[in-house]
């Protein structure tokens, strides 16, 4: 059964006919063509395929889309601001966050929802809400410093205005 729903993809409004029983993840990867929301495990147990939903992270494979009529939804294709990339990307570029990069558009989605919520966060904050996000290159050590130097970018682009 399909059903046309209204959604904000990445800041644009859009209008798109799915299947109800389909999920987010595929939906964004398989119909729209935004293939930077990875497929981990398919059970919601890795992390690879968060994005924003309504403002929350999401496991998007544990989402139907039949659900998401009137969602604001964001992806790793719309964490730039701007033209400029998010301090958070800018971070783990910076800090070597980012080995293989399969689970890195989760933990960038992640971060991002973290920072939003708790703008000084502490380690154990950071990894505690990237706790459903797992990573099989690194030993997580680069990733906490990449939010942490993230988080005092965002606070200084904050109190510059």
């Amino acid at each position: 059964m399909t059903k046309k729903i209204q959604i904000t993809l990445n800041g644009k409004k859009t209008s798109v006919e799915v299947q109800a029983h389909r999920l987010l993840l595929d939906l964004l990867r398989d119909e729209i063509g935004l293939t930077g929301t990875k497929e981990g495990c398919g059970t919601g147990d890795c992390g690879a395929c968060t994005v924003l939903l309504n403002g929350k992270p999401v496991n998007s494979c544990l989402i139907l889309s039949g659900e998401l009529d009137g969602a604001e939804i964001v992806t790793i294709e719309g964490l730039k601001i701007g033209p400029e990339l998010h301090p958070v990307q800018k971070a783990f570029i910076q800090d070597g966050g980012a080995q293989c990069g399969y689970c890195t558009p989760g933990m960038l989605m992640m971060s991002k929802a973290l920072l939003e919520e708790n703008p000084n966060p502490t380690e154990e904050d950071i990894r505690f809400a990237l706790s459903g996000n797992l990573c099989r290159c690194t030993g997580y050590a680069k990733i906490v410093q990449a939010v942490q130097d993230a988080a005092v970018e965002l606070r200084r682009m904050k109190t510059e205005g």
